[in-house]
């Protein structure tokens, strides 16, 4: 019997051979759109799957409250790890310090490269679960070891053994290889550490003016990494530890701190937090392009029952005949179910050679690595159940509504599709441009947001800017020098250096005093060391005052604040002012105010800026600055600059930034949702057109000597459009009502995630109405046209 089934629907399907086209073509597209989502969906779901102990691993972080705004920070004290060793071990395996992760310069014999990784304590190949290719899991033990990936070590050391090699640290340090680990691949974090130090070696050549390690809380700097015990519970462990730096720092109730653990599985999805609470994040992004991803399935689906039901007329005279000769409506239904469920087969190989073609320039379009699981039994079963809840969606109503005919009715002739029966054929419509107009409005809120926030003052002009690190020892006490033959020689017009790069905050600090300063205010400013020609080498705005000078020996004890700074600290008149360390720190003596300038934006683009103080810096572990020479070429001023650089440094690559491409980095994640929306928007309107062309191209054959009379009366071209095309935009019409207000609450709440942001003006409710419109027009404008100009004698003779 359901073999018979097959043959009638592969007859069906190759008799309607257009309709069947548009059909397996429509929901092949949506079908493509729903995999590559899915695909997409499952390797973010299966971030950090590299380590097996990812459900219990963990890092420390703590809410701190200033003036009533409570934030998460992820840094922590160096006495913090002495206090959970001591009172709380029991809850954890591993207990790990780590630094940031950072580039140093590492080398062997002839050959330098620069690196990134991590300092950290002996337990970290343990707790990430390294896969060790040479050596053992315990090659951070001794002060002077260093750990290597496996693409790091095949660059220095090439076909040779690493282990017991002798590398170079920045130029200054011998480090021996004592292990080599498997690159961590590119869906985990981690992934950019190439190599591994010892936290001693960290503490004593960086850290070691501190004293007191263990009972030191002033540094919130570092970072602490754990594996959970099997038996403890990231709620519990949170409430136990969460008052401790509070009762046991004597300043502890200064900014209330509460530590808390925070889950690896959460590292990345759901990272987010506002005011100290933790709200979402990437999990957001999944959420929606989820939820699109089914849409567009919908609204292929839609598209198939629409054109199964417009067609049932034509399709009653062979359910009566059916029906007379003794089938069951039960049959009916099992024979129109196997005719969507061909259907949807073919649409879905259709849809995976349409995924195929298209995961490249997805992945491009991502920033993923994204492939097809063809060995994936998992994905097979659920796309076998994919396929099977497609064909009940899709054919569910048009069996139940073809199999329900009177065979009595549609045998004597008097069968009519009642107008109560196109009622469903029209709210799906309307359901289909509700959905696409819905995406275009949001599309473009999204891209307007980015532009809005792209276009916010910067404070400094970030072109023609390059950076260079410096964070070899190579580099300590050069800076005037290389400054000078830079300058001579002609590829810049200015230099500078500072500690962290000009797009970001490195550093933040608090203990400062002056005078007017509200009692009870608990201030965080952010705090960056910069060289005599900062402020003009990135060109930016000096509001009051003047910039740092040679000519003032004193400035090396001055400081240079931001507008928001001084309208924190409620100063009208700042320049000559002081202000001063509360607590001991390597500047206890009087910091003078001599200049204020524009605010530069060197956090998130959408959030406000930073109370920010410009300090003196000593010109070593940060950035050389360097405006280039605007009357030259581009590459021909980094030609010189290459030259200068490595007849200076002959041991360290030649490595820099484009300030205006690292600036563009803030942006990233935005854009590829206004990019991967915009691809799915497109899809779903062309979807939506697709089966808009079907069901006019049906229409208009169905009337076609309705036409043909009108045509002989004297109705014209125009008349005949007008008519067909009235009941279509008329439910775009209605399609837009819903819509719009729908998708405006949504995106004004999406809105308020940024600080700083854009408004939904009403041009782009207009633009996205008359879009959606001539689209909806052209699109049935083709076939209605096309028989409104037909000859009518060909429709007429017939009769």
């Amino acid at each position: 019997m359901f073999k018979n089934y097959l043959k009638i629907a592969w007859r069906n399907i190759r008799k309607n051979k257009i309709y069947s086209y548009i059909n397996i073509f429509g929901l092949a597209l949506g079908m493509a759109v729903t995999l590559i989502v899915g695909l997409w969906i499952a390797d973010e779901l299966n971030y950090n799957s590299y380590f097996i102990h990812n459900d219990r691993i963990a890092k420390i972080h703590q809410r701190q409250t200033v003036n009533g705004v409570t934030k998460a920070n992820q840094t922590i004290p160096l006495a913090l790890e002495f206090e959970l060793r001591d009172r709380f071990g029991d809850y954890f395996d591993h207990i790990v310090m780590s630094s940031n992760t950072n580039s140093r310069y590492l080398k062997y014999k002839d050959i330098t490269l620069s690196s990134r990784g991590n300092f950290m304590q002996s337990d970290a190949p343990d707790l990430l679960n390294l896969e060790i290719i040479e050596g053992d899991n315990k090659g951070l033990k001794e002060t002077n070891s260093i750990m290597l990936s496996s693409s790091t070590a095949s660059a220095l050391f090439g076909s040779e053994s690493a282990i017991g090699k002798v590398v170079k640290s920045d130029n200054k340090h011998n480090m021996v290889v004592t292990g080599v680990f498997k690159d961590i691949p590119s869906n985990n974090d981690f992934h950019d550490v190439h190599f591994l130090m010892p936290w001693k070696h960290y503490l004593n050549t960086r850290w070691g003016w501190l004293e007191n390690k263990n009972s030191n809380w002033d540094y919130n700097s570092f970072h602490l990494y754990v594996q959970l015990s099997k038996e403890a519970q990231v709620i519990d462990v949170s409430t136990k530890i969460e008052n401790v730096k509070k009762h046991t720092d004597p300043r502890g109730d200064k900014f209330n701190p509460r530590l808390f653990v925070f889950p690896m599985k959460d590292w990345y999805l759901r990272s987010n937090f506002e005011n100290g609470i933790q709200t979402g994040g990437r999990i957001e992004n999944l959420w929606l392009f989820g939820i699109i991803g089914v849409i567009i399935l919908i609204l292929a689906c839609i598209n198939f029952m629409n054109l199964t039901t417009a067609r049932s007329q034509k399709r009653a005279l062979e359910v009566g005949i059916r029906k007379s000769i003794g089938s069951t409506r039960r049959q009916l239904i099992y024979q129109f179910l196997s005719e969507s469920f061909l259907l949807i087969l073919c649409a879905f190989i259709v849809a995976i050679v349409l995924t195929l073609i298209s995961l490249n320039a997805f992945n491009a379009l991502s920033g993923k690595n994204v492939i097809f699981p063809w060995t994936s039994i998992l994905f097979w079963g659920i796309s076998i159940l994919f396929i099977s809840v497609t064909a009940v969606l899709s054919g569910s109503y048009p069996a139940l509504f073809l199999s329900s005919f009177n065979p009595i009715k549609v045998l004597n002739g008097t069968f009519k599709i009642g107008g109560f029966s196109t009622l469903p054929r029209k709210i799906l419509v309307i359901i289909q441009f509700t959905a696409s107009l819905a995406l275009i409005i949001g599309t473009i809120v999204v891209m307007s947001q980015i532009q809005y926030s792209k276009d916010r003052p910067l404070g400094f002009n970030k072109s023609q800017l390059i950076q260079i690190p410096t964070s070899s020892q190579d580099f300590l006490g050069k800076y005037e020098m290389i400054r000078m033959q830079f300058l001579n020689s002609g590829a810049i017009t200015e230099m500078s250096w500072s500690s962290s790069p000009s797009t970001e905050v490195w550093f933040y600090a608090s203990g400062y005093e002056w005078d007017g300063k509200s009692k009870g205010f608990n201030e965080s400013f952010a705090q960056t060391g910069v060289s005599y020609d900062y402020v003009p080498s990135l060109n930016m705005r000096l509001i009051k005052g003047r910039n740092f000078s040679r000519d003032f020996p004193t400035d090396s004890t001055a400081v240079i604040l931001n507008e928001t700074a001084i309208t924190y600290m409620g100063l009208e008149d700042p320049v000559g002012k002081y202000i001063r360390h509360t607590e001991p720190s390597e500047q206890d003596f009087p910091l003078k105010i001599i200049g204020v300038v524009e605010d530069v934006i060197n956090n998130s683009p959408y959030e406000s800026v930073n109370p920010q103080i410009y300090h003196f810096g000593h010109g070593y572990g940060g950035f050389y600055n360097l405006r280039l020479n605007p009357n030259q070429d581009t590459r021909t001023n980094l030609k010189i600059i290459e030259k200068v650089f490595k007849d200076n440094f002959t041991n360290l690559p030649y490595q820099y930034d484009f300030v205006d491409e690292e600036y563009a980095k803030k942006f990233i994640t935005e854009e590829r949702i206004a990019s991967l929306a915009k691809v799915l928007t497109v899809l779903a309107i062309l979807i939506s057109c697709l089966g808009l062309f079907g069901l006019a191209s049906f229409i208009a054959e169905r009337r076609t000597k309705e036409i043909g009379v009108r045509k002989v009366l004297g109705a014209s071209v125009f008349n005949l459009w007008g008519m067909l095309s009235k009941d279509f935009i008329t439910l775009v019409l209605i399609a837009c009502g819903i819509a719009i207000p729908i998708t405006y609450y949504c995106m004004n709440n999406w809105l308020q995630h940024y600080e700083y942001r854009t408004e939904i003006s009403f041009w782009i409710i207009v633009i996205a109405v008359l879009g959606i419109l001539s689209l909806t027009i052209m699109t049935i404008s083709f076939q209605t046209i096309k028989t409104a100009i037909a000859n009518p004698i060909k429709s007429l003779k017939t009769e």
